[in-house]
């Protein structure tokens, strides 16, 4: 067993709250464990001004941060994302993307924010789990003839702890992994993006298949609890 007593292919009790903001169309708060993360939705009616003017499609873009007291030493708060901040919203809108048609989505511009109120391990995976549920939502309220979504997407953390494969690491196990890994898929089994790296180690193929087995079992829960929202129009 485990510090906190899961089994290693065991995913950390998930909570999530929906419309948890009133001045947003697509709100969740959602936590894994002791991580948590508010996702919210937002839609405009225009597009980034880097789109061309005869632009026949919408868009989807992300921001991410970590609040100061979301860890402890605190965070700093910067007007800016850094390095690790820009990389990871660039994961979650490259995740959303994956199953919108923007085309669809018509001449709008999607924004989800994810701001971390505790950090606790996996704050990029459960954002895109949390931000599919809040863009749902968001994309409902424009009442479109049809919807853009054309599938689901949740991401989930893996590694290799101690020696052991693991699925939906805290920090106190992430700090410890030889290999880290992260997997982002789609309701209907195809993988959008794979992270994996060995800390100061090396993994093997068997390794590398028992991960990816680990992160396809957590991420079908996953779905199968986004479903269990009452999540619109999700097709999957």
């Amino acid at each position: 067993m485990r510090s906190d007593n899961r089994r290693n292919d065991e995913l950390r009790p998930i909570t999530i709250k929906r419309h948890f903001i009133e001045s947003t169309p697509g709100s969740v708060l959602i936590s894994a464990g002791k991580t948590t993360v508010l996702c919210s939705a937002s839609i405009t009616e225009e597009l980034p001004k880097w789109m061309p003017k005869d632009a026949t499609q919408g868009w989807l873009t992300a921001e991410y941060r970590m609040l100061p007291g979301s860890t402890n030493p605190r965070t700093p708060r910067n007007d800016k994302p850094d390095g690790r901040a820009t990389e990871i919203q660039r994961l979650i809108g490259r995740s959303l993307r994956s199953v919108v048609n923007l085309e669809k989505l018509g001449l709008r511009t999607v924004y989800i924010d994810c701001d971390v109120l505790q950090a606790d391990g996996g704050t990029r995976t459960l954002s895109i789990t949390g931000s599919y549920i809040a863009l749902t939502d968001a994309i409902h309220s424009l009442q479109l003839p049809e919807s853009p979504i054309i599938d689901s997407v949740a991401a989930v953390s893996v590694g290799i702890v101690g020696g052991v494969p693991m699925l939906d690491l805290p920090y106190s196990e992430d700090a410890e992994a030889e290999v880290d890994m992260n997997l982002v898929m789609t309701g209907a089994g195809r993988f959008v993006e794979i992270q994996g790296t060995g800390e100061e180690a090396t993994f093997s193929e068997q390794e590398l298949a028992q991960l990816l087995a680990l992160g396809k079992k957590g991420i079908r829960e996953l779905i199968n609890i986004q479903k269990n929202t009452d999540v619109r129009y999700l097709s999957k």
